[in-house]
């Protein structure tokens, strides 16, 4: 399909766009007249981009395109490093710190290093991360249904929230110590309000074409 050369939002902000023959995006211009132009490497990676008040950020990557680098603006680059597997194990920041990251035979992430201080991750069969340790050694666990989705969720400081799930999988209930929360859908299945406690907090608005246009926050919750 042919791609855009102007999109519109709701609030009649307008950005142009211009393309590559090959699909990728050369220029966007914003709604105040702010270029921002883009540079590929033959594979289709994004290695310059350039605004318009002359500040430019470049990326590098490897034979297997990992990126391997990247320099903002100011100058200041980070690099990256990866196991023979393919997996990111150090960043090195523009000050010289070193963040080492180490997995698990399947390859999960289970602890990161940095400063001296170290952040662990535990998983269950499926995957799915059950216990985050903090560099003070205090833990959050995460418990699962059956339909993957997170029921509950027991803090470093010990509190417990839960939660709740329409038969569609929307959630609709959390339960926070001493807070209630409830989320309440419309008839398109959008998030239509939620009240804490039984009070209105949030209420969403969206036009006629389903677009969300405005968050009204109504209380503190």
């Amino acid at each position: 399909s042919e791609l855009p050369s102007a999109t519109e939002d709701a609030t009649g902000s307008r950005k142009q766009m211009t393309w590559s023959r090959y699909g990728q995006l050369l220029t966007l211009t914003d709604c105040s007249g702010y270029q921002t132009r883009y540079e590929y490497n033959r594979f289709g990676q994004v290695t310059a981009l350039h605004r318009e008040e002359g500040l430019s950020q470049y990326r590098a990557y490897d034979e297997r395109g990992r990126l391997v680098s990247q320099q903002d603006a100011a100058g200041h680059e980070t690099r990256y490093e990866y196991s023979v597997a393919g997996d990111l194990t150090a960043v090195i920041h523009p000050d010289g710190s070193k963040q080492t990251i180490s997995y698990d035979a399947a390859g999960h992430p289970v602890s990161t290093t940095e400063g001296g201080l170290t952040r662990q991750m535990e998983y269950d069969a499926a995957g799915r991360v059950t216990r985050l340790v903090n560099e003070n050694g205090a833990g959050t666990t995460f418990t699962y249904d059956l339909l993957d989705r997170l029921v509950q969720e027991t803090g470093f400081d010990g509190r417990t929230q839960r939660y709740h799930y329409s038969p569609t999988g929307q959630l609709i209930r959390s339960e926070d110590e001493n807070l209630i929360t409830l989320w309440h859908y419309d008839a398109s299945d959008r998030l239509a309000y939620r009240t804490v406690n039984d009070e209105e907090a949030e209420r969403w608005q969206y036009n006629e074409r389903g677009w969300l246009t405005g968050v009204s926050h109504l209380c503190d919750g």
